[in-house]
């Protein structure tokens, strides 16, 4: 279960401090003996755009931090609490390639598991993946967390080079000849 090891982070309760509360046997809650604390693991939400420009090429950025860094990505990031998921897309491509967006350009592609590794810690996070159009005359930079940006035709595009599983995924949603099922070390 991909939420044990964030669990395991937990060794006493949050509420009132007693030690080792007990996972449920699939990791998706910690529940404390001492007070009846619940703590659910839920996924967090990320977003991921797969932008195309006017001769069918993909926006692939190359991460500029951990995790996966060096590897292939897509604009997105995690949604904030309140956020729809295309409002937090909105918000990440402007903050990853500097081009503003509208919720209403998305179109929704599919949503896959991923596996999230921060500090040492391991989240479960469920990615949602759109499709959209880039403006005409907009021009992506590389800027938060982002070291270069290239378009790519998608059959070019190898496994090995991309950071996530889930992004795998959603491209053999649209280039299903194409093997994209290697989960890459990263």
């Amino acid at each position: 279960m991909l939420t044990q090891p964030l669990a395991r982070k937990f060794r006493f309760c949050p509420q009132c401090g007693a030690p080792q509360p007990a996972l449920e046997a699939r990791g998706r809650f910690m529940e404390c003996g001492g007070c009846g604390f619940l703590l659910y693991f839920n996924p967090g939400i990320g977003t991921g755009v797969l932008l195309a420009d006017d001769r069918g090429r993909l926006l692939l950025l190359r991460r500029g931090k951990a995790p996966a860094k060096g590897k292939l990505g897509v604009p997105g990031g995690f949604a904030d609490a309140g956020e729809s998921a295309e409002a937090a897309l909105s918000r990440e491509v402007r903050e990853e390639i500097g081009v503003t967006l509208a919720a209403e350009a998305f179109r929704y592609l599919g949503s896959a598991p991923n596996r999230y590794r921060y500090r040492d810690v391991t989240y479960a996070v469920l990615d949602f993946f759109y499709t959209a159009r880039l403006p005409a005359g907009a021009q992506p930079q590389a800027l938060d967390e982002v070291a270069s940006w290239d378009w790519r035709a998608p059959a070019s595009i190898r496994p090995e080079e991309l950071a996530f599983p889930s992004l795998r995924a959603m491209l053999k949603l649209i280039l299903p000849k194409v093997d994209f099922n290697t989960d890459s070390p990263r």
